[in-house]
């Protein structure tokens, strides 16, 4: 069953004025993605974290830029954040793509030494994505961009 959205992760957003986060988002959606970025960017920026956007083809391939963009990237983040809708169709697809993309980001967080933040929506309707971006199940990337801060601030309490 699906949540109002969690209002409570809002409560002690830290600023992080020296942080900085890649978002990788995919192509697919883009009128969703779009709105997700928006809202991710939105929450960065009030807590003077920095942001760079990088695009992917699909979901699938999230996992394997945010790796190399780890290995190669000329500014260190502290944070990545994985945007994208994939929504059900009549194949099994739909079930492939997700599992990989969860597999993906999970391993990436026990693989990196920064915190790879889930924000793709698996629905199975168009509406069920609407509802996830500022509908009545709140608005997933600014969910997405505020764990990402409490994460960074997380592990900077612990080195």
């Amino acid at each position: 069953m699906a949540t109002k959205g969690n209002t409570e992760l809002n409560k002690g957003i830290p600023l992080l004025q020296d942080a900085f986060v890649i978002i990788v988002k995919t192509e697919w959606n883009a009128h969703i993605i779009d709105r997700l970025e928006e809202g991710c960017v939105k929450v960065l920026t009030e807590s003077g974290v920095k942001s760079k956007t990088v695009v992917v083809p699909g979901a699938f391939e999230i996992p394997f830029a945010v790796k190399m963009l780890h290995a190669n990237s000329s500014q260190t983040a502290d944070a990545f954040i994985a945007l994208g809708t994939v929504i059900k169709g009549d194949t099994p697809h739909f079930d492939y793509v997700c599992k990989g993309i969860t597999d993906g980001v999970m391993q990436l967080n026990v693989s990196l030494d920064v915190p790879t933040i889930f924000g793709v929506l698996t629905v199975n309707t168009e509406q069920q994505a609407e509802e996830r971006i500022g509908g009545i199940h709140g608005h997933k990337g600014e969910e997405a961009a505020t764990t990402a801060i409490k994460m960074i601030a997380l592990k900077r309490s612990i080195q």
